[in-house]
């Protein structure tokens, strides 16, 4: 391909701007700009020809219609649409009219080229405005997740200016019983807290089941701080109501839509959030976090160590204990879905690993049961036997009812690697 023939076919289908005219050949000489590129295959050509050197007026071309000019003015608009918003990265959409489009195909054609040579004009407009907008704000290009993303629409005059999620990583301990991790909803009423025309018998109006939860201790605090629309709990998995969390804490991420302010003293708003839970719940290790961070707090796999005070119905002595302890240690077990929770789980068989079982007598009816397991071990019912439901279980082995009375969490970890890795945070 001669360049110079290819200018010389563009230029003849009418006045082409220097940018259309150098994004035709956008893949030539890198480090000019396509205005400098067209504007070079101008002069070139003139020379070449022996011709009058005529450059043409962007407002003036048949392919942008004079669009190449706006790079400045559509820089300044984005701009103005995150003005006191704090943000570290960007991205910029443009989405052209279809004319544009339609006359960048015409003009490859008549210069005798693919229809994908070179540069399309959309990705031009991209990386001009963005350019532009970076120098304007100290701010850096993403693809990957920036903090804002704009989409420039040619054809509607307007630009929208997406204002992506943050994220604050941390571990939660719950210091106080019949607190759930999340807004529980009541059930008979949907949240409504209402049944017909009278409040809700069942949550007393509320809506909810219970009056406080780990995400109502947290997510406001993180919200109001990162001056965010809303702002959502994100667990790794989650103890029972009645269960303490205590020890090093479960994992948690809280998403802030909207975040007008991203950098935050991390230390200053763990603080916070512990003044405001005030003794109900706990958080500490709080770090900015990247998007990723959400599914590896959901996703990863983590063990975890349990605590359980338990009860006997009949009289167990130590060495029966202590045989039983040994069944179970290192055992896969299969559990059916639990009675207690088949209303919102499926009904199956899951096998999981009891990895450490430790137990001590406090008397004959009453004893103290540690275990590590993996994550998804229903750890009453391994206790229990839930009728049956999970085999083997302590109860099952010892021949007596065991009912658990009260249970802690006490770690939660990785299982092949810690959930803190330096690669799912960010300064």
């Amino acid at each position: 391909m001669d360049v110079l023939d290819v200018a010389a076919r563009a230029t003849a289908t009418g006045p082409v701007c220097d940018a259309c005219l150098g994004r035709l050949v956008a893949d030539r000489s890198f480090g000019l700009s396509n205005a400098d590129r067209g504007s070079a295959l101008r002069v070139s050509l003139a020379l070449r020809d022996d011709e009058d050197h005529e450059p043409v007026e962007m407002a003036e071309c048949w392919v942008c219609e004079g669009r190449c000019v706006e790079f400045d003015a559509w820089a300044d608009r984005a701009a103005e649409a995150v003005e006191g918003v704090e943000f570290a990265t960007y991205n910029v959409g443009t989405r052209p009219p279809p004319l544009i489009e339609e006359n960048e195909a015409l003009l490859r054609a008549d210069a005798g080229l693919d229809e994908d040579a070179g540069e399309p004009f959309k990705s031009e407009f991209n990386r001009e405005v963005g350019k532009r907008f970076g120098r304007r704000t100290d701010t850096e290009v993403s693809f990957d997740r920036p903090d804002v993303q704009f989409t420039i629409d040619l054809a509607e005059d307007e630009v929208d200016a997406k204002v992506n999620s943050t994220f604050v990583y941390g571990r939660y301990r719950k210091l106080e019983r019949d607190i759930p991790q999340t807004e529980w909803p009541c059930r008979e009423c949907k949240g409504s807290g209402r049944q017909g025309a009278d409040p809700c018998d069942h949550c007393g109006g509320s809506g909810y089941l219970y009056d406080d939860s780990v995400e109502e201790y947290t997510a406001p605090v993180v919200e109001d701080v990162m001056d965010g629309t809303e702002a959502t709990f994100h667990g790794a998995g989650r103890e029972d109501v009645d269960a303490l969390m205590l020890g090093t804490g479960r994992p948690f991420v809280i998403e802030v839509e909207e975040p007008r302010r991203r950098r935050v003293d991390t230390d200053r708003l763990q603080s916070d959030i512990n003044a405001f839970a005030d003794g109900a719940v706990e958080v500490e290790g709080l770090r900015l976090a990247t998007y990723d961070m959400v599914e590896r707090v959901k996703e990863h796999g983590a063990a975890k160590r349990y605590r359980a005070r338990v009860t006997f119905d009949a009289d167990v002595d130590a060495d029966a204990l202590a045989d039983a302890v040994a069944e179970l240690e290192g055992a896969t077990v299969e559990q059916y879905t639990p009675n207690r929770v088949d209303h919102r789980r499926a009904s199956i068989t899951r096998e999981r690993d009891a990895y450490e079982v430790t137990a001590e007598l406090d008397d004959p009816r009453h004893a103290a049961v540690e275990i590590r397991g993996e994550g998804g071990l229903y750890i009453k019912e391994l206790i229990s036997s839930d009728e049956g439901r999970t085999e083997p279980s302590l109860a099952g082995l010892l021949g007596v009812g065991a009912e658990v009375t009260a249970l802690d969490v006490l770690a939660v970890e990785g299982e092949d690697e810690p959930f803190e890795r330096e690669e799912f945070f960010r300064e």
